[in-house]
C-alpha cells in the first residue's frame, strides 16, 4: 500500500468519531499496537529530541523498505507515533522523503495537541524523514 492510501485510510477512520475525546481514545488504541522497539534500542541516539514525553524511535532497512519500531512513556505521544509509523514504516526511504503530511491537518490532530506535543509531533516527522536520507544514501 502506498503511503497517501494509509493516510487517507487514517483520515478516514478519524472521521468517523464525533469528538476530539473518541479520537484520543482512538489514538490511545493505536498506541497498543504500535511495533514495539527493542529495549536495547531504547537509547539516547533513538530519543526523539524536543518531545516533552520520551519517545524512541529505531528504523532499520529490510531489503529496500524502511521499517520503524518505537515507543513511548505516555500514551497519547504512542498514539500518535503510531499513527506515523502506520503511515512510513515499510516504505522505500525516497518515497518517505517525498512524502507529504497533510494528512495531520485533515485529521486535525495539531491543533488539538498543546503546544509542546505539536513541536513534539513535528520533531517525531522531522526524525522519520531524517531516517529516511540516512538510508537512502545508503541504497544509492
Amino acid at each position: 500500500m502506498r503511503i497517501k492510501d494509509i493516510q487517507e485510510e487514517i483520515v478516514e477512520e478519524f472521521s468517523m468519531f464525533d469528538d476530539w475525546m473518541q479520537r484520543y481514545e482512538y489514538m490511545i488504541e493505536l498506541g497498543k499496537s504500535l511495533p514495539l522497539i527493542d529495549d536495547k534500542y531504547k537509547t539516547d541516539d533513538n530519543l526523539i529530541k524536543g518531545c516533552q514525553s520520551k519517545v524512541w524511535v529505531h528504523a532499520e532497512l529490510q531489503g529496500e523498505k524502511l521499517c520503524f519500531t518505537a515507543d513511548s512513556d505516555a500514551i497519547i505521544t504512542k498514539g500518535i507515533i503510531a499513527i506515523l509509523i502506520r503511515a512510513f514504516s515499510g516504505q522505500a526511504p525516497k518515497d518517505i522523503i517525498d512524502a507529504d503530511t497533510k494528512f495531520i491537518d485533515e485529521i486535525g490532530l495539531k491543533e488539538h495537541l498543546s503546544p509542546t506535543r505539536a513541536n513534539g509531533l513535528v520533531n517525531m516527522i522531522k526524525q522519520l524523514k531524517m531516517y529516511a536520507i540516512a538510508y537512502q544514501t545508503q541504497l544509492n
